[in-house]
């Protein structure tokens, strides 16, 4: 409770900090020309579909809407197609790629972590301009998304500044010239795009990722569900051979045949599954390089929803 009270009055404080010393400045001028077939690919890289589109109440593809429970309340997903009221149809490129890289709008307010903006800072500029410019090719919808359902005090919007002067590395990815380029693919797809840290790393009080426990499982994952431990240990994937990791992410089917459950099942469907077999073989790579570390979560192969 002690340490719960002093992460808040950090919060507090860099929150009126951030009031009157503005730390950001303009969107970027972009110049890259993006290509929008790549940019599809990048969509699926990067899991938007999933959560970017209310599948289950009929909502158009990447119009928002879709609900996300967390300890924190309920949040829900943007609209991202290019209409210019509802979607972001009036953000430039600049815009864009700081959102995606510093989770800020283009009117300079921050975006709660939900968006998984803190993996996506990892991404290459050419990777966003991509997926800017396959987005300005969807339908445009112009279905206006709810407010967040988020309880105090973290419906303050300023605290957020706080939360990212605690928890948020906005450093690019960087390659270890140690390693294969097939690992360092890898490495950039799950760190980066992928976001895979986002679910199965747990969290503090405050939703801070617990990076020493990298990967290793959030028993109060996405939804108030359980996400497993995915590092090579014995509570996660110690048993999964690197073609049963690329196996899986390609069919949703764990190495003994049963079904991911809904969660993963979108991840796969919407996104790993729409991957080259050589981005699979390079997660499984990087994936089974860490080091193992033992997790309360339920184990990879758990097929609960």
């Amino acid at each position: 409770m002690k340490r719960l009270l002093v992460l808040l009055a950090l919060l507090v404080i860099a929150g009126i900090i951030g009031v009157f010393v503005p730390w950001h400045g303009d969107a970027p001028s972009i110049n890259a020309v993006g290509d929008p077939e790549r940019g599809e690919y990048v969509l699926a890289m990067g899991g938007c579909v999933a959560c970017h589109t209310d599948a289950k109440n009929g909502g158009a593809l990447l119009a928002g809407g879709r609900a996300l429970a967390t300890p924190f309340g309920v949040f829900y997903s943007s609209n991202i197609t290019p209409d210019p009221e509802a979607g972001i149809g009036g953000w430039t490129t600049g815009d864009f790629v700081r959102a995606m890289r510093q989770g800020l709008s283009p009117d300079g307010q921050h975006y709660y972590p939900a968006f998984p903006y803190p993996s996506y800072a990892k991404m290459t500029e050419q990777d966003l301009v991509d997926l800017k410019a396959y987005l300005d090719t969807v339908e445009p919808i112009g279905t206006q998304v709810e407010p967040h359902d988020i309880g105090f005090p973290f419906n303050i919007r300023q605290s957020l500044v706080g939360w990212k002067l605690l928890f948020f590395d906005d450093s690019p990815f960087e390659p270890d010239p140690g390693q294969s380029d097939l690992w360092n693919r890898g490495a950039y797809l799950v760190r980066g795009p992928g976001h895979c840290g986002e679910c199965h790393t747990p969290r503090n009080l405050l939703g801070g990722p617990d990076e020493s426990r990298y990967l290793a499982g959030n028993p109060v994952g996405a939804e108030g569900k359980a996400t497993p431990n995915i590092t090579p240990h014995d509570t996660g994937i110690a048993d999964w051979s690197e073609n049963d990791i690329a196996f899986s992410l390609e069919s949703g089917l764990t190495p003994d045949y049963d079904s991911f459950g809904a969660g993963m099942g979108e991840v796969v469907k919407d996104g790993t599954s729409k991957l080259t077999s050589e981005d699979r073989e390079a997660i499984a790579a990087f994936l089974i390089s860490l080091t193992p570390i033992e997790s309360a979560a339920p184990s990879a192969s758990s097929t609960e929803d």
